[in-house]
């Protein structure tokens, strides 16, 4: 049981996750507040000790900790530059990636963050890991030297042409390459299934429409994500070229620049993390017909993942 603004609350196991589904996860902020916890970059210098600790204990703080380093389907703990609180700190150079076309690092990094914050109710194979990995980060370095390339042809053509391909190609680009990197290194979920359990947190059954779901959701946030950074970052830098400071410093303005790309992905992180319950819910009469007769409850949880 648990009450928002007490810092006690009498969690254990998954429970913790139903109490955080109905006290946050049923708005917006909610959720907000949830992933900022989730992602803050102070729990990656959590001991280990501390970790073990707290995975028991009922403070406030203590539940912060464990969400952000305990996975909620293994109960293990998630390898520290893949966390979500991880994401920024470790993917800045998916900022570089955005402006400078192509960073490798970038893409293993996000595929390793989209499969430690995978739902894990099923174990995946070494194989099929490698598999969606090599998968992921073909799909993604092939569409940035596409873009790449495409771009560099950009340049002998008409102006406006050139324009246009500047703009508004980048982002469904990087879209595209996010989208295959959730859905590779997740593909195992389309064929296993996931777990959706009931009200009290007992498992009814595996389900690969809660699995397509999971994926979706996940996929949708991974396209939101970018957006602010193609949008913000010119239009402040805009502004801030035209500071006499940085006119007669030009040196400062790449790494001006690259604050300002750093804090723009901090910032859209949480709310795109936010557009999604992490313990969405499901009819149970949309699932598969063994699941929906195998329990009573109108509707069943799932484990979106991150």
């Amino acid at each position: 049981t648990g009450e928002i603004g007490k810092c006690t609350y009498l969690l254990s196991g998954k429970q913790d996750f139903f109490c955080l589904l109905r006290n946050y996860e049923g708005s917006f902020l909610g959720r907000l507040r949830h992933v900022i916890d989730i992602i803050d970059p102070s729990t990656l210098f959590v001991s280990e000790v501390t970790t073990c600790n707290t995975v028991d204990m009922l403070l406030w703080e203590a539940q912060k900790i464990k969400q952000a380093i305990i996975h909620p389907d293994t109960g293990e703990k998630i390898f520290m530059p893949f966390r979500m609180s991880g994401y920024v700190p470790f993917g800045t150079p998916i900022v570089s990636l955005i402006y400078n076309i192509i960073h490798l690092k970038s893409w293993l990094h996000n595929a390793c963050v989209n499969f430690a914050n995978r739902n894990a109710t099923k174990p995946t194979p070494t194989s099929k890991f490698l598999q969606g990995y090599v998968g992921a980060v073909t799909s993604a370095v092939s569409i940035a030297v596409g873009l790449s390339v495409l771009i560099k042809k950009a340049n002998k053509l008409s102006p406006a042409t050139r324009m246009i391909i500047q703009r508004l190609v980048p982002f469904p680009a990087v879209a595209s390459a996010n989208i295959c990197n959730v859905g590779l290194m997740r593909h195992n979920e389309l064929s296993e299934g996931i777990d959706v359990v009931d009200d009290n947190g007992n498992v009814v059954g595996s389900s690969k429409i809660a699995a397509r779901h999971a994926i979706t959701e996940t996929a949708f946030t991974r396209v939101v994500l970018p957006m602010p950074i193609f949008v913000l970052p010119p239009i402040i830098m805009s502004y801030l070229e035209r500071l006499r400071f940085l006119q007669s410093n030009r040196r400062l303005l790449l790494p001006v620049h690259g604050l300002v790309c750093l804090v723009t992905f901090g910032l859209s992180l949480p709310v795109a993390l936010s557009l999604f319950p992490q313990m969405s819910q499901i009819e149970a009469s949309c699932l598969e017909p063994e699941i929906a007769m195998a329990t009573d409850c109108k509707v069943l949880t799932y484990n979106k993942g991150l």
